[in-house]
């Protein structure tokens, strides 16, 4: 099967597998090459693909879509990690984390000044 894996400003991953395994909302499945095409939904969990080398991969996936058509399996994400053991994907996560965190401490930064400029400005215009 050719996985490939799409975030919004990326292709994280496109590589032929054995086997995929990924959680729905009603639980965990495999996908092997010959399974009926489907979509479903994924929840945030541990997705996991054997390689055709036999190698199990994982990703660390939020929220998603799962797409099999054919030999060709699809999956949007929002976010999404690599890692080629869970001990590797666990620091990786840990990572980007603390990433997603400092990004939203600035983010509030930048809007509370937006807030303020335009409270600012509405107060400006009501004297004059």
């Amino acid at each position: 099967m050719r996985l490939k894996i799409l975030l919004p400003t990326e292709v994280l991953l496109e590589e032929e597998v054995a086997k995929i395994t990924a959680e729905a909302e009603n639980g965990f499945f495999t996908l092997l090459p010959r399974h009926i095409d489907f979509v479903t939904a994924l929840v945030p969990s541990i997705f996991a693909y054997v390689t055709i080398a036999g190698e199990e991969r994982f990703l660390a996936l939020d929220q998603g879509i799962l797409v099999k058509k054919g030999k060709t399996v699809q999956v949007s994400a929002t976010r999404a990690v690599r890692g080629e053991s869970l001990e590797k994907l666990r620091e990786a996560v840990e990572i980007k984390l603390r990433q997603l965190g400092e990004n939203e401490k600035k983010a509030r930064a930048v809007l509370a000044r937006l807030e303020a400029d335009t409270l600012r400005r509405f107060n400006q215009l009501r004297r004059e």
